[in-house]
C-alpha cells in the first residue's frame, strides 16, 4: 500500500484530510506543542488518516543551527548539550516532548532527520546507538534520514541494528531497508520545485515496485500539488 501525503500543511486541513492520506508535522522539529494544539489536529482529522511527525530538534541538531531561529527553548536547556543525540538531559527532555507529541496524534512513524555536520564518528556513532537503544518506542516506528557523507554500508548497518527506517529522496537513491518504506522528496536539488508530469510518471512506477508498505512524503513549494498529481497517476495505473 502507497500513502500519498505532505510534509507540513501548504493548504487548509479540511483540504488535506478530504485529499490525501498521511501528513507529517514539521512544527514539532522547531516547537514544543501544546497539548490542545495536537489533540485538536487529532480530533479534527477523518478515521483512519494516518500522521507520522518530525523529532524535536533538540534531538539531532546542535544549537549552532539554524533551524533554532524560530524556537522557543526551555529556559533550563543548556545550548551545548542540545543535539547529536548526545546522552544530556535536553536530548532525553526532547526525546520525551516528542514521543508525547507522537501519542497525542496516534502517530505512526517519527522520522529523526539529521544535518550534514552529523557524521558516523564513533563518538556519534556511540551516542546513536545508546540512544535509541534506551529509547522504549512502543508500537512507533523510527525513520532515520541521514544526510551527508554516511556510506551505504554503515546505513544499512544501524538500521537493522536499532530498527530503523531508512529514509531516502526516490531520486536520488534507494533505502537500505526493507518495508515499510519512507520517502521524503525535497525536489530536484532545490525546495522551490515542483516536479513534471514525466518525473511523478516515473515516480510512481517506482514505488509501485516496492512491496509491503509505503509513505512517499513531499517537501517542496508545491508539495500539495505533486500529491495530488501522483496520487492520480497510482490510481489511474490501478488493476
Amino acid at each position: 500500500m502507497i500513502h500519498v501525503g505532505v510534509c507540513g500543511f501548504p493548504a487548509s486541513r479540511d483540504t488535506l484530510f478530504s485529499s490525501l492520506e498521511v501528513i507529517e508535522i514539521q512544527k514539532t522539529f522547531y516547537d514544543l506543542l501544546s497539548e490542545k494544539s495536537l489533540r485538536r489536529l487529532f480530533s479534527g482529522a477523518p478515521p483512519g488518516f494516518l500522521f507520522t511527525l518530525k523529532a524535536f530538534q533538540g534531538i539531532t541538531h546542535p544549537a549552532s543551527s539554524p533551524t533554532y531561529r524560530r524556537t522557543q527553548l526551555p529556559e533550563h536547556f543548556e545550548a551545548s548539550h542540545l543535539g547529536f543525540f548526545q546522552p544530556t538531559q535536553e536530548v532525553e527532555e526532547s526525546a520525551r516532548i516528542t514521543l508525547h507529541s507522537a501519542e497525542l496524534i496516534n502517530a505512526r512513524v517519527i522520522v529523526f532527520q539529521c544535518p550534514p555536520s552529523f557524521q558516523p564518528t564513533p563518538s556519534n556513532l556511540e551516542n546513536f546507538y545508546r540512544f535509541f537503544t534506551h529509547f522504549n518506542r512502543g508500537s512507533l516506528l523510527f525513520a532515520f534520514e541521514p544526510r551527508g557523507k554516511w556510506p551505504e554500508e554503515t546505513v544499512r548497518k544501524v538500521c537493522e541494528d536499532l530498527r530503523l527506517i531508512h529514509v531516502v529522496d526516490p531520486f536520488f537513491g534507494d533505502p537500505t531497508t526493507p518495508s515499510p518504506y519512507y520517502f521524503r522528496l525535497h525536489g530536484r536539488g532545490k525546495y522551490h520545485y515542483r516536479y513534471t508530469r514525466e518525473e511523478m510518471e516515473n515516480l510512481a512506477t517506482k514505488l509501485e515496485h516496492f512491496t509491503g508498505e509505503v509513505f512517499c512524503l513531499f517537501n517542496n513549494t508545491a508539495m500539495f500539488e505533486n500529491a495530488q498529481e501522483l496520487k492520480g497517476i497510482l490510481k489511474g495505473s490501478s488493476p
